[in-house]
């Protein structure tokens, strides 16, 4: 899990069938632009709103894509462990790399309980699991030593995706556990993140712009601050669209904005209000200024 993952959005068209041929378009484009890697059917990828049925053929398309050049991470996020287990298996029968799990969705479990969700999920599928953090998505905020727990008891975690907004945790989990990968989950604090030790970024607008993601994390490797506080200015309008409940829409519209359009959301998000659309654009416009 090193380097720029991108969080892929999932085609759908004018009636609101996913567009496997939109799908591997995509997945081509990210890897042909030097992504690192590839996360389907997370939140950026519209999986709640799609059928298990829908969510594996997804996930097929995209390893097809992907053709081995890439490692493709599966989100299995649930309500239950036995829904999130299924999708598990589903990732596996297609060759996925491993597993992004969110807590058990809609209720706001204990360490026991947590541990035991987990727990189920790793044995329903042997893949290495990323634990995914992310209190606004989930209602659960698992902070780190919680996290390090939960990792010392499942031997399947591999690696936390931190989505806090708080990047004092990427170096508090490295510290907790150096064996493990620690990765950025928001784009508006990537830097803070890469800077702090994060072995990887998984970022939404990395979908739109995967070149200039892709170089800002080879400036942090370098040790070129300087270069690397440049980019990130510009990508910094469109990246804080990342961090709010409409980010689905703004990158899908952003996809748009650059001519890769990736069709509408289903509800029940709805289409950008027109101010909306003009704050999207303007910020589309100073991120495409960034020299790479």
């Amino acid at each position: 899990m090193k380097g720029v993952h991108a969080a892929i959005v999932t085609p759908f068209d004018r009636e609101l069938n996913v567009d496997h041929d939109g799908l591997a378009a995509e997945i081509d484009r990210l890897i042909g632009n030097g992504i690192h890697g590839i996360v389907a059917t997370g939140t950026m990828g519209e999986a709640g709103s799609m059928s298990a049925e829908e969510r594996a053929a997804v996930v097929a398309t995209t390893i097809a894509a992907a053709r081995g050049r890439v490692p493709v991470s599966v989100g299995v996020s649930a309500p239950t462990a036995s829904q999130a287990g299924a999708y598990a298996r589903d990732a596996l029968s297609a060759g996925a790399d491993g597993l992004m799990v969110l807590p058990p969705l809609l209720y706001r479990g204990d360490r026991r309980e947590l541990v035991e969700f987990f727990t189920s999920v790793a044995r329903a599928a042997d893949l290495p699991m990323m634990l995914y953090n992310n209190p606004e998505a989930s209602g659960t905020d698992m902070r780190p030593q919680l996290l390090a727990a939960i990792a010392a008891e499942v031997s399947s975690v591999r690696s936390f995706k931190e989505c806090s907004g708080d990047a004092r945790r990427i170096a508090e989990l490295i510290a907790l556990c150096p064996e493990l990968d620690v990765l950025v989950g928001g784009d508006d604090w990537a830097l803070e993140g890469i800077s702090a030790g994060a072995s990887g970024w998984i970022s939404g607008v990395a979908v739109a712009l995967p070149r200039p993601c892709v170089k800002l994390w080879e400036l942090c490797a370098a040790g070129d601050l300087g270069a690397a506080r440049e980019l990130y200015a510009e990508l910094l309008p469109l990246s804080r669209f990342d961090m709010t409940p409409k980010l689905v829409q703004y990158f899908k519209a952003a996809l748009d904005e650059l001519g890769l359009g990736a069709g509408p959301c289903r509800p029940p998000r709805l289409p950008l209000t027109e101010a909306e659309l003009e704050l999207l654009r303007s910020a589309v416009g100073h991120a495409t200024s960034a020299r790479v």
